[in-house]
């Protein structure tokens, strides 16, 4: 059985700019980092692995890989983002934090059960922080408001749109 998220894992242009962000900015402790020379097939490298804990234990974590290549950019929300849940008065501060950092923050954005706000860190992701708003858990619960209806009615659409463009 699953039982959470022990961290996900993302590509980083450098460590200590990263680290600025993550820990100096959001506030994410800098939990634990791991130099690999050497992968498990192999391969010489010279890769720094870090993690950045929260609350609940789970990390994010990121490898500096300067021998692989990796294209960075700044990721469309759509593309990838990293939503990161607050309560209401740090989801506040944060969004002045931002401005008054320079950072690029937008929102505050009202997504119906959440509000979020949106900041792009150093390697070009976009980071969400996001408080639940009430209601919340009654939106997320699947037996109320109909997601596996909504994705088959979604998946349907798909292919009579296939079928008809084929047909076409």
């Amino acid at each position: 059985m699953i039982k959470g998220l022990h961290h996900n894992a993302y590509r980083c242009r450098d460590s200590e700019e990263t680290r600025r962000f993550y820990e100096g900015f959001l506030g994410l402790p800098l939990a634990s980092t791991l130099e690999i020379k050497e992968t498990k097939s192999g391969r010489k490298t010279a890769t720094l692995h870090t993690f950045y804990r929260m609350d609940d234990g789970s990390c994010l974590a990121f490898f500096e890989a300067p021998d692989m290549p990796f294209e960075f950019k700044a990721q469309h929300d759509y593309d990838l983002h990293i939503a990161l849940e607050v309560d209401r008065a740090t989801l506040d501060a944060m969004f002045a934090k931002g401005q008054a950092a320079g950072i690029e923050t937008r929102g505050v954005s009202n997504h119906g059960f959440i509000d979020s706000i949106y900041f792009r860190d150093p390697n070009g992701y976009v980071i969400e922080l996001t408080c639940k708003r009430e209601g919340h858990d009654q939106a997320m619960d699947p037996e109320r408001n109909g997601a596996r209806g909504i994705l088959d009615r979604w998946q349907a659409g798909k292919q009579g749109s296939a079928g008809r463009a084929a047909a076409a």
